[in-house]
């Protein structure tokens, strides 16, 4: 089963492994406040625009995916997905209230009040519960959850393309909560980890029951046949 989610998967896993490592290693050797300065401090007016809405995707989007693979696939694509969604959010939720770490307006403020950040107008800043970004978890955890739904659907050439189309997006929800001054880096690279890693947890736990009938029944037209991807 973990062989079968690795293989297909292989391109998300990797560039998300990398991402992290990368981002790992900025973490060690830069200062908290000079690394957030240094990834936030690119603003332009198109930017802002585009990262401003590009984040909320993450407030509403995962939701609808995870509706519409109820009614329209599987029973058991959409019960994995919005599997996805709620236990990383849950997860999330509960080590924000547990160490409750200052938002970057927040910190700054205490710590270096001559600095300004170079925040988007008409964005609701957040002060409190940084710890992990809950954006970016949403982001990994659905599109990751998208990574394995389609690589169950479609021959490896288009899923490893679709993969790289869906690390993008997901690395871009991320980095726009850095951009917007939301997050520090520290709470971007949580928020990877644990978006990945529950879709990694409700894969092992859910595609045991993959040929049970109610996996596989549709609420909306015919039955699907059991997919026979190995």
């Amino acid at each position: 089963m973990m062989k079968q989610l690795f293989r297909h998967n292989a391109v998300f896993i990797t560039l998300s492994l990398i991402l992290l490592a990368v981002l790992g290693l900025a973490l060690l050797c830069i200062p908290k406040a000079e690394l957030h300065l240094l990834l936030c401090d690119r603003h332009t007016p198109a930017r802002d625009i585009f990262y401003r809405y590009y984040t909320q995707i993450a407030e509403w989007l995962p939701y609808v995916i995870c509706v519409a693979l109820l009614l329209f696939s599987r029973v058991g694509n959409g019960v994995f997905a919005s599997s996805c969604m709620i236990v990383s959010a849950l997860t999330t939720q509960l080590f924000k209230h547990i160490i409750n770490a200052p938002r970057p307006v927040t910190w700054f403020a205490a710590n270096m009040p001559d600095v300004q950040l170079p925040l988007v107008e008409g964005v609701r800043m957040n002060y409190w519960f940084s710890f992990p970004s809950g954006h970016t978890t949403s982001f990994f955890a659905l599109f990751f959850a998208l990574s394995i739904l389609a690589s169950q659907n479609y021959s490896q050439t288009k899923t490893n393309l679709l993969q790289v189309i869906l690390f993008i997006l997901a690395t871009l929800g991320g980095y726009s909560r850095i951009y917007l001054s939301q997050h520090f880096a520290a709470d971007v690279f949580a928020g990877i980890l644990v978006g990945t890693l529950i879709c990694v947890l409700c894969y092992v736990v859910l595609y045991r029951y993959e040929d049970k009938k109610w996996y596989n029944y549709r609420i909306f037209g015919r039955k699907e046949a059991k997919n026979t991807k190995k």
